[in-house]
């Protein structure tokens, strides 16, 4: 016996989202700390390299108007200029894009895109504090893991609220969790491509 589809739903979109994203968030996790990108600098700088790559390949969305009229400080919230930045901290160079980047996504899935994107700030909080450790900081190295303006928690609350109260209808919201999971999925080939080109160490 199985249980019905609806069993335990959340009644919050933000809620659901994180539900069914689970899974691949805690694969992603096991992969980031298999790779161990705060034992060293280099390893660190691949791990750049991979949210360099996600982030530049937001940039569109980030700046996207029509979505930007949903969340008004959209565009300040991309990182992608910060990660380039921390790659020339660290002599790392600027990647080259890699097939398969999201294109023209729908409205709803861009959202669950995005969802995934500024979900990830929440756990640069812990990651920031490991970075320090290899001598890097939210000035040097590591600006991508700062702390946003106004605070990690407020941007996520304010974030999360403006989707929650979004209508939509059931192909949106098929579209949204399809943005969410793919995010994942895509983050996850940039990873694995990220440390698959790290130079040989001499």
């Amino acid at each position: 016996m199985t249980a019905s589809p609806s069993a335990e739903r959340p009644s919050l979109r933000s809620q659901r989202l994180n539900q069914i994203t689970s899974e691949p968030h805690t694969r992603l996790d096991a992969l980031v700390k298999a790779h161990a990108p705060f034992e060293t600098q280099p390893n660190f700088a691949r791990f750049v390299v991979a949210q360099y790559l996600f982030q530049s390949e937001l940039v569109a969305l980030y700046n996207d108007a029509a979505l930007i009229k949903i969340v008004p400080d959209l565009a300040e919230r991309c990182r992608a200029d910060a990660a380039r930045l921390d790659l020339a901290d660290l002599d790392t160079d600027v990647p080259a894009a890699v097939p398969g980047a999201v294109q023209n996504p729908s409205q709803a899935e861009a959202l669950g895109w995005l969802f995934v994107s500024e979900g990830s700030k929440l756990g640069a909080a812990f990651l920031i504090k490991r970075a320090v450790a290899l001598g890097l900081s939210e000035t040097f190295g590591a600006r991508h893991l700062g702390e946003p303006a106004g605070g990690r928690a407020d941007g996520w609350k304010r974030f999360t609220r403006t989707l929650d109260g979004l209508e939509f209808s059931a192909e949106e919201e098929a579209d949204v969790e399809k943005g969410a999971l793919n995010a994942f999925m895509r983050f996850t080939v940039l990873l694995e491509q990220a440390y698959a080109t790290a130079p040989e160490l001499a």
